[in-house]
């Protein structure tokens, strides 16, 4: 299977980065995995650098899978070893002030454990700046493959589907581009999408007449107070893992496998999604279940 030509590239800065040390191509690379993550595997490891690599764009790019079926195989892929998701911060450029995310997806063809990880995110792994990094793979006779727009961020996608839940709270894009950074500080804090959203949409007067002015009132009262455990990691580093699913922040060591507790299934008594039931064992299991109901029930 060959990735795309075409595939949409990332805007500049952001995308598919290739993780260093990688041993080189060759048949039977992901064959340890299911088969909807290996064939997932194989397109990725295609995909040029810089490459979108957004559920939405892998789900339009190849004819098997869709947006939700390709959330779950790079959740899964993040669990293996090949793949995770980081932010990291670059200092503001002359005449610029605040602070500026580029959102990176580090793809390796190896598997690394959660350790590896660690350490090459806290720089004892050396890695090329998103600046320094050039585009391979990419023919100089071909031309270039139109770029799209980076994913929307989880803060901007919260505020987006707050009118979703209550119309009352339903807001234009740039009232959630203005209220974006307001809200990512929450999710850098530890809240979670889900809890900002009920957060955000609990207790509601009976009229709204601003709703971006009531979201920034509630955002900025409720605001929680910052957690170490999310700051920026020691020694200097600039970069910070995201939960592959959900897009929360944290230290390596709070997202092993690449995902939050809550994603990951290890809090609220919720087990992960079962990935090595095979399709025959499912049907022949739901056929017993349907002969059992059809069996005459004994007085």
């Amino acid at each position: 299977m060959l990735a795309p030509a075409a595939h949409p590239m990332a805007k500049p800065g952001y995308g598919k980065r290739s993780a260093p040390d990688q041993l080189p191509p060759r048949p039977g690379d992901f064959k340890h995995l299911p088969p909807r993550e290996a064939y997932l595997a194989s397109f990725l490891d295609q995909l040029c650098e810089h490459a979108a690599m957004d559920a939405k764009t892998i789900a339009k790019a190849q004819p098997l899978y869709g947006q939700q079926a390709v959330r779950s195989g790079l959740n899964e892929l993040g669990r293996a070893g090949h793949l995770r998701r980081v932010r990291r911060r670059i200092p503001p450029a002359e005449g610029e002030t605040g602070t500026r995310w580029v959102f990176l997806t580090y793809w390796s063809r190896t598997a690394r454990d959660d350790e590896w990880w660690a350490c090459f995110l806290e720089g004892d792994v050396t890695y090329e700046s998103p600046a320094e990094a050039a585009p391979v793979d990419v023919p100089k006779a071909v031309p270039s493959p139109p770029v799209a727009d980076a994913r929307p961020s989880t803060a901007y996608v919260v505020l987006a589907q707050l009118g979703l839940q209550d119309p009352r709270l339903a807001l234009s894009s740039a009232d959630c581009a203005s209220l974006e950074s307001l809200a990512a500080d929450w999710l850098a804090r530890g809240v979670t999408s889900d809890q900002l959203s009920r957060i955000l949409v609990a207790g509601l007067p009976e009229q709204v007449h601003s709703p971006r002015a009531f979201v920034r009132r509630r955002l900025v009262d409720k605001m929680p107070p910052e957690l170490p455990a999310v700051a920026l990691p020691s020694r200097g580093s600039r970069t910070l893992m995201e939960c592959t699913d959900c897009g929360v922040p944290g230290r390596p060591e709070a997202l092993p496998g690449g995902l939050c507790r809550a994603c990951d299934g290890r809090e609220g008594g919720a087990g992960r999604e079962p990935t090595g039931m095979q399709a025959g064992a499912v049907r022949a299991r739901a056929a017993q279940v349907r002969a059992a109901m059809r069996a005459p029930q004994r007085a």
